[in-house]
């Protein structure tokens, strides 16, 4: 049973928010009172996604790399509701390729998607917020941000950058009642995730192994913490990054745990 004040009366905009977690999120929060509007380039999904979720929920064609797509998302929004109280910055791209093959092109659209439009997204958003005196930004990043990880550095490169983006915005718009924090889970099996990421059911496997849990998330375990994170039951959390991923960015030994766990 979903405490319903939990999130009741907060307007919230998920960008991403079609598929995969961005529509989990969106399916939690307006089980937990809000209304919310969905986000991405793709309008078809998002219409589909809209009639699937019902309740107080709409979307909005949007690419995150334009500001002046942005900015109009922001000021449509606010025509409707009057207000923006919650931000998820859930747009990303990524797909593993080694680093010396990275195109340049390549480089910049992921920058572009999973850094610059998490700025954009908190700059309009913030000035609304600012305005109100009141806002939540949530932002989803990855534990590779601060270790690094072959094969994927262009979105360890964009996400160690809004691990920055989080910290230098919770401590600058805190005075205005914006909270800023992060969530960074792990793997989660998505049909985008499968096919960027471990299209190889053996890799997929490998990765399976290497956490303690020896399973990927369920969505509603990432998405839970991230409207709890949005609620005012998390006031004083300003400017972290909690880590879901049942310990796998600490499984990192030169020992066999397992074999000698035997």
């Amino acid at each position: 049973m979903y405490d319903k004040k939990l999130l009741e009366n907060k307007t919230a905009l998920i960008t991403g928010g079609g598929t995969g977690l961005g529509k989990e999120m969106a399916r939690l929060f307006l089980a937990h009172g809000a209304r919310v509007c969905i986000a991405s380039r793709k309008t078809d999904i998002l219409e589909q996604t809209v009639a699937e979720l019902g309740g107080d929920v709409f979307y909005l064609p949007l690419d995150v790399r334009r500001p002046p797509a942005v900015e109009k998302t922001i000021d449509t929004l606010v025509e409707k509701w009057g207000r923006l109280d919650i931000l998820v910055n859930n747009a990303a791209g990524n797909f593993v390729v080694p680093s010396e093959q990275l195109s340049p092109a390549g480089w910049k659209v992921v920058i572009d998607i999973a850094l610059n439009g998490v700025y954009y997204c908190s700059h309009f958003a913030g000035r609304q917020m600012i305005k109100q005196k009141y806002g939540r930004i949530l932002n989803i990043v990855a534990t590779y941000a601060w270790t690094g990880n072959p094969g994927t550095v262009h979105s360890a490169a964009a996400k160690a950058g809004v691990v920055a983006l989080t910290r230098s915005l919770a401590v600058e718009w805190a005075a205005y009642g914006i909270r800023v924090n992060a969530i960074a889970p792990g793997p989660f099996d998505t049909e985008n995730a499968t096919r960027n990421l471990w299209a190889d059911p053996e890799a997929a496997e490998h990765l399976r192994n290497q956490i303690p849990l020896k399973r990927f998330a369920a969505l509603q375990e990432v998405a839970e913490p991230a409207v709890w994170l949005c609620s005012d039951k998390a006031d004083y959390i300003n400017g972290e990054v909690l880590v879901i991923d049942a310990g796998l960015w600490l499984n990192r030994t030169m020992f066999d745990i397992e074999r000698m766990q035997r």
